[in-house]
């Protein structure tokens, strides 16, 4: 497994991690994301592992505080071995403590997930949304604390707007608060927003990007072909509505093209699509996700190996689209490649 810092920070992290959005699945989303128990936990948990897959992340929203219960319990004995991951931010119920960022919630939803996970520290905390309503500086001095109190050991986001971000770090730098090193962001060869705005910051800032759904909300499995019936037993009959949307004439044109590298590689397509992912700049880490052990089997694949230029460049114009205002006026000038970073 390769490893690589996280942001720009002094934490190593491997290219693959493993969510833990399939453990114990509760709810009508994560019900249909998985629902492996402890016992088929540990078992995955040993197989990332025996394959360097040492990083793993969930948060209290996920099937209710049960997916960090889990996994708590899947790496109890082992707990030096890995890294922990999770995040906190969005509801939890209908109170008015219950969601958002506040010193009080901030420090209530750590306690709770170092109680659920069985440890006495988080590796990575990231807040899982923006909150409009809770002043930066109270939110980043509560990190500080949490940092300082040994309970966290690096901060950071998910899902954040561009702008927050960096008035976020431009607060800690005031004040000499721990700076955010990374961001859990979406990303995949068919949702490249990701590179219009946030990459950019990333690779100004030093800010490393954890990619959650890598294939695309499981639409680049490699079960979703042009001109056939969505397969009885994809997730995306229940969860499509949740997870960001796809144009289908664009979705075939991808995969049309995965499948044609695939087809020279000896990959699977999701293999390549991740492989894909793993050569992007400011990418620290790919989260991948599994149901069942072949299926982890078969995403570990995706490394060990790489695609070849021209490979990367026939993706790139297969899943390339015009970027949204205010990013795209730039791409149309006579010059943007001087402005721009490589391979953005």
């Amino acid at each position: 497994m390769e490893y690589r810092q996280l942001g720009r920070s002094g934490l190593r992290v491997p290219a693959l991690s493993f969510g833990a959005g399939t453990f114990a699945g509760k709810g009508p989303l994560f019900s249909n994301w998985g629902n492996t128990d402890s016992d088929g936990a540990k078992r995955i948990v040993d197989i990332c592992i025996d394959a360097g897959v040492t990083l793993f992340d969930t948060a209290d929203v996920y099937s209710d505080g049960a997916s960090e219960e889990v996994l708590g319990a899947a790496i109890r004995g082992r707990r030096n071995e890995v890294l922990l991951s999770t995040k906190a931010g969005l509801p939890m119920g209908d109170g008015p403590q219950d969601w958002g960022t506040s010193r009080s919630r901030l420090m209530a939803s750590v306690d709770g997930a170092l109680q659920r996970l069985g440890t006495d520290r988080i590796d990575i905390f990231q807040l899982h949304a923006h909150d409009a309503f809770t002043p930066v500086e109270e939110v980043l001095h509560t990190l500080d604390i949490l940092v300082r109190d040994g309970k966290i050991r690096y901060a950071g986001v998910s899902n954040f707007p561009g702008w927050q971000v960096m008035k976020s770090l431009a607060v800690s730098d005031r004040h000499g608060w721990p700076r955010y090193v990374v961001q859990q962001v979406y990303y995949s060869l068919i949702g490249r927003d990701f590179e219009w705005d946030l990459m950019p910051l990333g690779l100004d800032q030093g800010l490393g990007a954890m990619v959650w759904s890598p294939l695309g909300w499981g639409r680049l499995t490699g079960k979703i072909r042009r001109g056939q019936p969505l397969p009885k037993e994809s997730r995306l009959h229940e969860t499509a509505a949740f997870g960001p949307p796809v144009d289908d004439a664009y979705l075939f044109d991808v995969v049309d093209a995965l499948d044609a590298v695939a087809g020279e590689t000896g990959r699977t397509v999701a293999q390549v699509a991740l492989n894909w992912l793993l050569r992007r700049p400011t990418v620290s880490s790919v989260i991948i996700g599994a149901r069942t052990e072949e299926q982890l089997k078969q995403n570990l694949g995706a490394v060990g190996w790489s695609l070849t230029p021209e490979q990367v460049a026939f993706l790139d114009r297969a899943s390339q689209r015009d970027a949204a205002y205010p990013a795209f006026p730039y791409r149309r000038q006579e010059g943007f490649a001087r402005l721009s970073p490589p391979a953005v």
